[in-house]
């Protein structure tokens, strides 16, 4: 079968110990499956009922908890933090819980700098993020923000009056069915719990420890089966429990003050194959990586887990969802003619130079120069590049206007091993600001 041979052969390559895999098809299940071992020292095998870290992915489960606490009235998109946090620091008057659904807020990551071994509660977490300085002001630029989902965790615990989990457990696991969904806990004996790996200097590791209050923050502390994803994905497919128009929000994109558009709506990324929409979204978090990858228009999802830090599960989602919906692979789709030679050069240029180590930083915006100049991003992205073999040349799919002059680029890359997607955006200074590759 295609989907074992994909799968098998990305987990020799990446050195994956286990992995879950469910397609769920009009709200049922198409296909599950698991592979390898959950737990390496026990020699346990994956199966449907394994769980699963689900890092991020769970940032999902967070907005719609805020959204359904809207539908209630208990909560205003346009609600400032100080409603809900009256000694906020000055600058947190201005973000709505909006701007933290959508990573808006200027929050930065409390990821960065923080005692991952101490017990924080509510309160003194939050004191860690009053701290943290605001690196732009709402609704200007977005920057994915783990601690934005970790206040909103704080924020629905005072409008629900309990714990955001234990809320969760009320409002959604429990009537969906999601009987193995549950926040993270280390004291509890919990069935079927997998094990978390990671790779140093090419020999595989346990996952490394964290504070057991620290592994409970909205930001994405959840267990979770594939099993339970079919469900998730059958009540998302069905729209239930929220009114449609609160479904119309989550899977927007954001309009920043510019009338720029960025393809993240609360909690979920959002993408388009050929003017197809899908829903996604990635996780990581303690030797866990998850991807759900959603194609509404066909009724049908992806979703991968696997027990190894920086496991590329977008990659096998993807691929996974190409064999099943073969209109969305890169090489089917159909090229648009190209009227800007001079943008199809520059992305041409900026590959080649990532390729070879010679990434200027003249051809990205500052914000972006910062994040991927350095020698181990260069390092990376050559290394990428380089294995997909000699870069022939680009095709131009689609273009788009994206507010203030900014424009999105869709493009075909064709090199002598294999083809890759690219998404770039330019801004009005032809500088790029935001790029991103699929396989």
């Amino acid at each position: 079968m295609r989907v074992d041979s994909l799968v098998n052969a990305e987990m020799k390559s990446q050195r994956i110990p286990g992995l879950s895999l469910i397609v769920v098809r009009d709200g049922k299940i198409d296909f599950v499956k698991g592979y390898g071992y959950s737990n390496l020292e026990h020699k346990v095998p994956v199966k449907a009922e394994t769980i699963f870290q689900a890092g991020s992915v769970g940032k999902q489960f967070t907005a719609f908890a805020v959204m359904l606490l809207v539908q209630d009235g208990k909560i205003s998109l346009d609600d400032k933090l100080t409603k809900y946090f009256p000694d906020a620091p000055s600058g947190w008057d201005s973000i709505t819980v909006r701007n933290l659904l959508n990573h808006t807020s200027g929050f930065g990551d409390y990821t960065n700098n923080l005692h991952y071994w101490a017990n924080y509660t509510e309160d003194s977490l939050y004191q860690e993020f009053r701290k943290r300085p605001l690196i732009f002001k709402a609704g200007e630029k977005q920057q994915y923000s783990n601690m934005g989902y970790a206040t909103l965790g704080i924020i629905i615990g005072k409008a629900a009056g309990k714990f955001y989990g234990e809320y969760l457990k009320e409002r959604v696991f429990t009537p969906l069915g999601m009987t193995t969904a549950r926040i993270i806990t280390e004291e509890d004996i919990v069935p079927n719990r997998a094990a978390g790996y990671r790779l140093l200097n090419d020999s595989l590791k346990n996952q490394e420890w964290v504070s057991p209050t620290l592994n409970t923050t909205a930001d994405g502390s959840m267990y979770v089966t594939a099993l339970d994803m079919a469900k998730w994905e059958a009540a998302l497919n069905a729209e239930k429990l929220l009114k449609k128009e609160y479904y119309n929000m989550m899977w927007a994109p954001t309009k920043l003050n510019d009338g720029t558009n960025e393809n993240y709506g609360f909690g979920w990324s959002i993408d388009s194959v050929n003017n197809k929409r899908i829903l996604e979204h990635n996780g990581s978090w303690q030797g866990f990586e998850c991807t759900i990858k959603r194609y509404p228009e066909q009724k049908i999802a992806v979703v991968v887990f696997a027990n190894l830090k920086r496991a590329s599960t977008y990659k096998i989602a993807t691929r996974v969802l190409r064999i099943y919906q073969p209109e969305l692979s890169i090489a089917s789709l159909k090229t648009i003619r190209d009227t800007e030679p001079g943008v199809t050069k520059r992305v041409n240029e900026f590959i080649i130079n990532v390729t070879e180590k010679k990434l200027r930083a003249d051809q990205l915006a500052a914000e972006l120069a910062r994040e991927i100049m350095d020698s181990t991003m260069q390092e990376r992205g050559s290394d990428y590049f380089k294995s997909k073999g000699k870069f022939l040349k680009s095709e131009l799919l689609s273009r788009k206007e994206l507010g203030n002059d900014s424009r999105e680029y869709r493009y075909r890359l064709l090199f002598s091993k294999e083809i890759l997607g690219l998404m770039i955006q330019f801004n009005k200074e032809n500088k790029i600001v935001d790029l991103r590759t699929s396989e």
